[in-house]
């Protein structure tokens, strides 16, 4: 489209728009009607257009341009809006609510939506969600216009005008705290973590009293992995307004964090016993009866989750991650009737593709399988910046590519006597993080070159810090493990504030390694796995960095094989204990009979006693797979396994 296009395009849109608020929506819709005959895809008009057919009863209209737009904006909040008041237009009143409340959750700000909430919800006698919704209400009521725009704008993916919009209103109002939120949540999703904690800080100061602000600034808080800092806000949350439900499950969320999964699960039922309908208590209630190696009682409360809320797409993809659970025909009639609808969200849609991708699997159908993976990791890659470009004694670190099996060598060491397993602490990468300071990610900066000027009292505090930091997650055994895979990129900075630690480098055979990440759904991060080819290249980019630090550093880091374990597990355990300079303990070698919290996707393999079942299944996926073995470096592979794939 060139300018004069886009020129004529501005003005017929705005005169559209008038012509909807002035209530002439025959005049709106035959315009608009003009303007998707040339761009059928326009979202502004799509929109309008399915307001424009709601007011004049033309609701099969106003649905197909309600899917229309929903196919080009999966994520729009106004969308579902619009859809929820097309439901009640009809009489579809629990359609309806399914929208409105689609449409909270993606933006907040939508008054009519809980408006609508409201209503339904005091006509259900659901007292805690009324209250709720009265509080979004009075909220959005008390709100200027210009930070009601702020917010629509917000939370449909204008950031820089949101961000020119917030300031200028805060030169004015320097002192308004929902203005001051908007601008943190602005930081925060650009990634300036330390901006948006000052700035909800200061909010806080401001206006103690208000629940929403505290409970931002204590997620910005976890987001920076001041756990402590952010339980005691929950705490006060929840001293503060004990009728809430959601501090609560903030709360028990927090127990989680801390290892406290027991103390986690009562707070849950006790949740549950105030609201039943609270699906999503259910599906965290699972999490952590899944970590407590609970898992009978984990999949019945994912099931309660479903049967509550069957769009609910977590709870469905958490039995499909136990990966020992067989997915009932019902249960997958139901997930390829969820994945068939217009009206799911992006979010929801992923965790359905994974899921059905797991039953698929576990039914031999691996090009379905292989499908749904590939419909999962393409959402998630859409949804992602990441590129192939961008990239008391010390303890044992644990670290490697996700899904290459350093989730076998912490149970391993964890069942030594001598050992406490701590499970991924973040602590590593927050210090890498507050080195980089203001460095905008991907460009050159402080970090790593900061190093070479730490003296050696520094490198000392820091690691110190480190020790002291991470105390709270262990007990009284003399040495502990760190197994967050991603410290690997900071193997420099653990070396030189942590001179003693034992590094190893949990490695697994490309293909399988490459192929489960693809296969895995993983909660935040990891944004290399959503294509065969990212994830190749990052293999690549991983083996040659460990190749550096074993000719900078030698005998510092022990690799270990996943398929050396399996093949000979006692041998290997002797090696690594070696390693570590401890002596060998027959518990190793039986860890699977070890009780232990472990909250990765390998908790119920590591709950079994080693096999091979794990080896090779990337193999019935092999003509899927070209792009793989255009991207990995072929000398790491088999010849017969290059056959496979190319025939």
């Amino acid at each position: 489209m060139n300018q004069f296009d886009d020129s004529a395009l501005a003005v017929d849109l705005n005169e559209a728009t008038q012509l909807v608020k002035e209530n002439r929506f025959d005049a709106a819709l035959k315009l608009l009607e003009i303007i998707l005959s040339n761009n059928a895809d326009h979202i502004d008009a799509l929109y309008l257009a399915a307001v424009s057919s709601r007011y004049l009863k033309k609701f099969d209209e106003s649905k197909n341009y309600i899917e229309g737009l929903l196919k080009v904006a999966p994520d729009m909040a106004r969308a579902y809006q619009e859809l929820g008041h097309l439901n009640k237009a009809l009489s579809n009143d629990e359609k309806a609510i399914s929208s409105y409340r689609q449409a909270c959750e993606l933006n907040p700000a939508l008054y009519a939506s809980w408006a609508a909430l409201h209503e339904y919800f005091s006509k259900q006698n659901n007292i805690s969600a009324k209250l709720h919704a009265e509080e979004q209400i009075d909220r959005l009521k008390s709100l200027p216009k210009t930070l009601l725009y702020i917010d629509q704008i917000m939370n449909e993916g204008r950031l820089g005008i949101a961000e020119k919009r917030c300031r200028e209103f805060l030169k004015v109002h320097p002192t308004n705290t929902y203005a001051m939120s908007q601008l943190a949540e602005i930081a925060d999703r650009l990634g300036y973590f330390d901006d948006a904690e000052v700035l909800l800080e200061k909010a806080v100061e401001f206006n103690p009293e208000d629940g929403d602000l505290r409970m931002k600034y204590a997620m910005v808080l976890r987001k920076k992995q001041k756990f402590e800092k952010t339980m005691e806000q929950v705490n006060i949350l929840c001293q503060k307004f004990p009728n809430n439900i959601s501090y609560q499950t903030q709360k028990a969320s927090e127990l989680m964090q801390n290892g406290d999964h027991e103390k986690a699960v009562d707070l849950f039922d006790h949740i549950i016993t105030k609201n039943p309908v609270n699906f999503s208590s259910y599906t965290f209630k699972g999490h952590a009866l899944k970590t407590l190696g609970k898992t009978d009682d984990a999949i019945d409360s994912y099931k309660s989750a479903y049967n509550i809320k069957p769009d609910h797409g977590e709870a469905f993809f958490s039995l499909s991650n136990l990966k020992t659970y067989s997915f009932t025909d019902n249960e997958i009639n139901i997930i390829e009737k969820q994945l068939s609808r217009i009206d799911l969200s992006l979010k929801e849609k992923v965790y359905f593709h994974f899921a059905l991708a797991q039953a698929c699997e576990s039914k031999g159908d691996y090009d379905k399988s292989f499908h749904h993976l590939s419909e999962g990791n393409l959402i998630k890659r859409n949804q992602s910046k990441y590129s192939i470009e961008m990239m008391d004694k010390d303890p044992i670190f644990i670290l490697g590519l996700p899904r290459a099996g350093s989730t076998l060598i912490e149970q391993i060491l964890a069942s030594h006597s001598m050992i406490d397993g701590t499970l991924e602490l973040p602590n590593i990468l927050s210090l890498a993080q507050s080195l980089r300071g203001d460095d905008v990610y991907g460009k050159e900066g402080k970090y790593p070159k900061v190093m070479s000027n730490f003296t050696e009292s520094q490198r000392q505090i820091m690691g110190e810090e480190f020790i002291r930091d991470t105390m709270m997650h262990r007990q009284n055994a003399p040495m502990f493990t760190d197994k967050m895979p991603n410290n690997f990129r900071h193997i420099a900075l653990i070396h030189l504030i942590l001179p003693n630690a034992k590094i190893i480098d949990a490695r697994r055979y490309p293909l399988d390694c490459c192929f489960s990440m693809f296969k895995q759904l993983f909660a935040q991060g990891q944004e290399f796995t959503y294509g065969l080819k990212e994830a190749g290249s990052y293999y690549n980019s991983y083996a040659n960095l460990m190749n550096h630090w074993d000719k900078v550093l030698p005998g510092k880091i022990l690799t270990v094989n996943n398929e050396d374990i399996i093949d000979d597990l006692e041998g290997q355990v002797e090696r690594i204990l070696n390693f570590i300079d401890i002596p060998f303990e027959e518990s190793c070698v039986s860890f699977h009979k070890t009780e232990r919290s472990v909250r990765t996707a390998s908790s119920e393999q590591v709950r079994q006693p080693i096999n091979k079942k794990g080896m090779g299944r990337w193999k019935p996926y092999a003509k899927h797979l070209k792009p793989l073995l255009e991207t990995i470096d072929n000398t790491l592979l088999k010849q017969e396994d290059i056959d496979l794939i190319n025939s």
